[in-house]
Parts: C-alpha cells; structure tokens; sequence
C-alpha cells in the first residue's frame, strides 16, 4: 500500500495548531513560577514559541491557506465594553 503524503498546507496546519498548545502551556508555566530566573526563562522561551506561530501564521495567510475572519466593528465595540467594566471592576 502506497505511503500518503502530507502537503504544505497540511503540514504548516499542523505546526500552527502545536504553536498555539505551546504558546498556550509556556504561558500558563509562566504565570505558575514562583522562582523568578525559571519565571524569566519560560517568558524568554513563550516569547520564541510565539515568534515561530506569528512565522507559520504569516506563511500560512501569505499563501491564502489560513484567513482569520475580520472582525465586525459591534463585536469589536462589544469586546472593548467588556473589558472596559472589568477594567473598572478591577480598579
């Protein structure tokens, strides 16, 4: 039986979807660290793991396989009101 093979599109899917689990688990170790220098060197290395996503989404958008929806102006006016109450909530 003939092995399948993957294609671009299919493989950078793939790494973006792990760079986003990885951003995703250095950014929750970061907030858990109570040792500042392990603190530091998760947020150096989330910094990196996001670096490479941002690479990949680029590459992906770039070539027409990944187009994130616009976001329409009452879901951003909706976001910014949530945030704001919080905001004042917290203040």
């Amino acid at each position: 039986m003939p092995r399948q093979q993957l294609h671009d599109q299919e493989i950078l899917g793939d790494m973006l979807a792990s760079q986003k689990q990885a951003t995703s688990h250095f950014n929750f170790c970061s907030n858990e660290c109570s040792d500042q220098n392990l603190k530091s060197d998760m947020l150096n290395i989330l910094r990196d793991e996001q670096n490479m996503q941002s690479a990949v989404f680029n590459e992906m958008h770039k070539r027409g396989w990944y187009q994130p929806a616009q976001a329409q102006p009452q879901m951003i006016d909706q976001a910014r009101t949530k945030f704001e109450g919080i905001s004042q909530q917290l203040a």
